[in-house]
């Protein structure tokens, strides 16, 4: 099983596939690599190096109570790169992981990173505060925390609804909802709970301001976990070189036809 060790003494599992121009990608909460699975063949397909990790306390990474924040997954993202050896690299991250990807590029690429995208993604801020009245009340995430601490199992089945939009119409199978729930349930419970904070409460406001290679910002209008005017339409107005993407219909999870032409416009994207 391949792995590196952070300098924390954590050991993250990884995947990749192909060979090219490296691109990495970085999952949601409380997801793992495996969420990232047909990109990592479409990609590779396409002739790029396709890489994808779990992230500490997720998957088959290690359980610990320390780090649960974005600045170790940032740090965690850089660990992996620099002990690949991976230059001009392409960052891909959804939803929590559209987060540890801006932070990483922003803070701790050291030149090695060549674009960035996100995918329904949580900067720049999702808690709402003085300086975010827009913003998700706290009490929102409080709830999150509670379901998690007291029936995490039940929860993951729970939100896999709308988190691929099943509840408002889309047609998603039995079988991807049950693998929401095998990756959910594959998580550390200390590291999905502590991850609420890091996903709800961390501002990327200057780290969006900071990028200085282009970003591509997609994101679906009917995402029910990250709403889109809490995020894309924010953060697009931040960043010096972006390029927004909206899906009209399109739910938080990558799945059905959002993820089909997600594929074709990064892939595009890249090539332009």
């Amino acid at each position: 099983m391949p792995t590196i060790t952070t300098p924390d003494g954590v050991e993250l599992y990884y995947t990749e596939h192909g060979t090219g121009q490296p691109i990495v990608f970085s999952h949601g909460w409380p997801l793992n690599s495996d969420a990232w699975a047909l990109e990592l063949k479409v990609f590779a397909d396409a002739g790029y190096r396709a890489i994808a990790h779990d992230r500490r306390g997720h998957g088959r990474s290690s359980a610990t109570s320390t780090g649960n924040d974005i600045d170790h997954y940032a740090q965690d993202l850089a660990a992996l790169v620099e002990a690949l050896d991976l230059r001009d690299v392409i960052v891909v991250g959804h939803s929590t992981g559209g987060g540890e990807v801006v932070r990483y590029a922003a803070q701790y690429a050291n030149g090695r990173v060549a674009r960035v995208v996100t995918v329904g993604a949580v900067p720049p801020v999702m808690v709402k505060k003085d300086s975010n009245p827009d913003g998700l009340p706290i009490d929102v995430f409080d709830g999150i925390r509670s379901a998690v601490f007291s029936d995490r199992s039940q929860f993951w089945k729970d939100l896999s609804e709308s988190f691929y939009g099943a509840n408002h119409g889309r047609a998603v199978s039995q079988g991807a909802k049950d693998d929401f729930w095998r990756m959910g349930m594959s998580a550390d419970l200390v590291s999905a709970y502590d991850c609420v904070k890091a996903f709800s409460e961390t501002d990327f406001t200057e780290d969006l301001k900071a990028l200085e290679v282009p970003i591509l910002i997609a994101h679906g209008d009917d995402d029910q976990v990250v709403p889109i005017h809490d995020a894309a339409l924010k953060s697009i107005e931040l960043v010096k070189q972006g390029t927004l993407k909206v899906y009209e219909g399109a739910p938080h999870g990558i799945h059905g036809d959002f993820q089909l032409a997600l594929h074709k416009d990064i892939l595009a994207w890249l090539a332009a």
